[in-house]
């Protein structure tokens, strides 16, 4: 059976980012990366449904050793897969993909030190490193709806968008009131005769511009890479002077918020856009080119807070009485969180469920040997915490060669208080908590969803630890 000294688990944003940091930092390392579907490309390929953009600036979700040079700073599915394409040509990463490899089982031996990794074939490895995402690739989050036999219509998830899917002049109705649902919605409302967005609850929605001018500026003066790290840490410095103002004046940062969707939706006070509660306690939702509004004052959208009581032939009716009429209907009720990729841990011969397991600096888990997996912020761009974390694995693989280690273990510290490993009130994460791993209440265990901290920490912070056993 084939064996690498480091294999990654999916060929994704993540998996790419890893594979280039991994053949930089440790050039001598074999390595290779399955991945689970036929393409590379991950969320990026997987999602076909109209519209399909980053929900946070390509300058922070780009990876920090490539410059993102495409004129727009929030871009749309295709633009980002042919970043990920290009890295990995560029880099010589894609021959080291082995595709329509789907991980089912990955088993440490103390014995032998290393993995055996089941999939369409078997592998083993000394150091495994899991970049599959966050989420089951399988399909999506949709509730049991009453009454959802008897609709004539067509209803779709966009995780599973169908290629056939004629909506134009047909009435739509998107459910949710997430990223898709606000990404959907002006999309689809170009052509459809009309489209609502039916939402159980208010969500905090952000506008900026999908082209950044400061950046287009420092392009044209400075050389791309000087002016792309200068513009990512503009936003990261930005994002995290918002993110602290919300939480630290939670009053105050939710009236902006709903005064300013309130005006450009050209309304006084618009209940459709006031939650219930205090920004980032849910991930806030970015709309570009405020491209939704005008989509409302344009009369080719609206937006109808209530909830469902039935499917109906001809549509939805709702717990207040109305009935929405549709041809279409849209569920973009969110995803199922799946970690690993769905594959099963096991270490010398026992299976260790996520559940049992606390996180490690954010990247690792207590009792499992020789395994990373990467995880992006709730609050800021993804690749943002997962280059930090791919730049660790790669000094704790050095450390670990200098010293002749072939194993590194965090050991659970049962005088450290659990806490649930996100401190987020969305539905697909409250629906998951129960099967998650855990977060520690302090250092090394805990997860601050701080950029500037783990930089300090995983970037250049000491590899020693007292939660690690090396062998």
């Amino acid at each position: 059976m084939p064996h690498v000294d480091v294999l990654i688990i999916g060929a994704g944003l993540s998996g790419i980012g890893a594979a280039h940091h991994l053949q930089t930092l440790q050039p001598k390392k074999s390595y290779a990366i399955l991945e689970a579907r036929p393409r590379l490309g991950g969320t990026w390929d997987l999602f076909k449904y109209p519209g399909i953009r980053s929900d946070s600036d390509m300058y922070t979700l780009g990876y920090s050793f490539k410059p993102w040079t495409n004129a727009k700073a929030i871009a749309d599915g295709p633009a980002i897969l042919d970043y990920i394409q290009e890295t990995a040509d560029e880099a010589g990463i894609a021959p080291h993909i082995h595709y329509n490899e789907r991980v089912t089982k990955a088993a440490w031996s103390s014995h032998d030190a290393q993995w055996t990794v089941e999939a369409a074939s078997t592998w083993t490895c000394k150091f495994l490193y899991c970049c599959s995402g966050y989420y089951d690739y399988a399909g999506g989050y949709t509730p049991d709806f009453p009454g959802r036999d008897v609709f004539k219509g067509r209803v779709v998830h966009p995780q599973q968008w169908p290629e056939d899917l004629d909506y134009k002049g047909k009435r739509v109705v998107v459910i949710g009131s997430g990223a898709t649902a606000v990404t959907l919605v002006p999309e689809m409302a170009k052509q459809a005769a009309h489209v609502t967005m039916l939402q159980r609850s208010p969500t905090y929605i952000m506008t900026r511009p999908s082209k950044d001018k400061i950046a287009d500026w420092l392009r044209a003066k400075l050389p791309a890479k000087a002016a792309y790290s200068i513009t990512r840490w503009k936003n990261v410095l930005t994002s995290m002077g918002f993110y602290g103002y919300t939480r630290t004046f939670p009053d105050h940062a939710k009236q902006l918020l709903v005064k300013s969707a309130a005006k450009l939706a050209g309304t006084a006070a618009d209940p459709h856009f006031t939650p219930g509660y205090y920004p980032w306690d849910q991930r806030l939702c970015l709309v570009p080119d405020a491209d939704l509004f005008e989509a409302l004052r344009a009369g080719t959208a609206d937006i109808v807070t209530d909830h469902i009581e039935t499917f109906t032939e001809h549509g939805l009716k709702l717990k207040s009485g109305a009935e929405l009429q549709a041809d279409v209907v849209v569920t973009a009720t969110g995803l199922k969180l799946q970690l690993f990729g769905g594959a099963t841990i096991e270490v010398d011969g026992r299976a260790v469920p996520p559940s049992e397991m606390m996180i490690f600096k954010g990247l690792m888990c207590s009792g499992v040997p020789n395994f990373a997996f990467a995880v992006g912020y709730t609050n800021a761009s993804w690749t943002l915490k997962v280059d930090l974390g791919s730049t660790f694995v790669c000094r704790l693989l050095e450390y670990m060669d200098k010293r002749n280690f072939t194993e590194v273990r965090p050991r659970r510290d049962p005088k450290v208080a659990e806490m649930p490993l996100l401190d987020f009130s969305s539905g697909y994460v409250t629906r998951s908590l129960p099967e998650l791993p855990r977060q520690g209440v302090k250092l090394p265990w805990r997860l601050y969803q701080n950029y500037a901290l783990d930089r300090a920490v995983l970037g250049s912070g000491k590899i020693a630890d007292p939660a690690l056993e090396f062998k």
